[in-house]
């Protein structure tokens, strides 16, 4: 293979993320309306394969040694998507589902998320005034590897028909609980670990001096 055709799939593979999330958040609004076993599973599975991409984009990427800027960048857009659509659509379904507990645990997660995101996209901005690299450290990369599939397993908890349902109750609600948890803290950990590192940037640019080049 050479390495255009290496290059042109993975990044297929990581610009597939958007329509395979797409694929779940409308198959997962008509389940909700009209649940059927065969569309679970078809929009269960689009929402596995779209987390996926996330992990074979990057180890192929390596792989054939094509990384590019543009993969830098599109990546972690792709992952965007993905929880714009995913995080707020497990609120819809939760609370539809009449779990009011679950879907504030999704709410308050899906914000203190979000917001994160946009907090760091700020701090990497003002770190590329100064030429600072973008690159996600340790605990974004675990923030990543936690959320992905803490989205499907919620979804399959929440959706899939009881009888492939293989952990009783409570113990399965417990389970969600504590992952849903998990990812909270490590993603208020990335935003104090992002925000350490950016910090003197921050502050050479809010500086006075730093404007007026002095």
């Amino acid at each position: 293979m050479s390495k255009g055709l290496k290059l042109a799939f993975v990044t297929f593979l990581t610009v597939v993320r958007l329509p395979l999330v797409l694929l779940f958040f409308a198959g997962a609004i008509v389940h909700s309306a009209a649940p059927s076993a065969v569309l679970f599973w078809l929009t269960f599975c689009a929402l596995v394969l779209s987390a996926l991409t996330d992990l074979f984009d990057g180890y192929y990427a390596r792989k054939f040694n094509v990384v590019t800027q543009f993969g830098g960048h599109v990546d972690p857009l792709m992952d965007k998507f993905f929880y714009l659509a995913s995080m707020p659509l497990l609120v819809f379904i939760m609370a539809l589902d009449g779990n009011r507990t679950h879907a504030t645990a999704m709410l308050i997660l899906t914000l203190v998320f979000l917001a994160r995101d946009q907090w760091v996209t700020f701090l990497r901005s003002i770190g590329a005034i100064y030429q600072a690299s973008g690159k996600a450290n340790w605990s974004g990369k675990l923030r990543t590897a936690l959320n992905f599939p803490m989205i499907c397993v919620v979804y399959y908890h929440e959706e899939a028909p009881a009888s492939v349902q293989f952990v009783p109750e409570p113990f399965a609600s417990v389970f969600v609980y504590a992952f849903v948890l998990l990812t909270l803290v490590i993603t208020i950990l990335s935003l104090f670990i992002y925000t350490r590192h950016y910090w003197p940037y921050l502050r050479k640019a809010a500086s006075v001096d730093d404007a007026n080049g002095r």
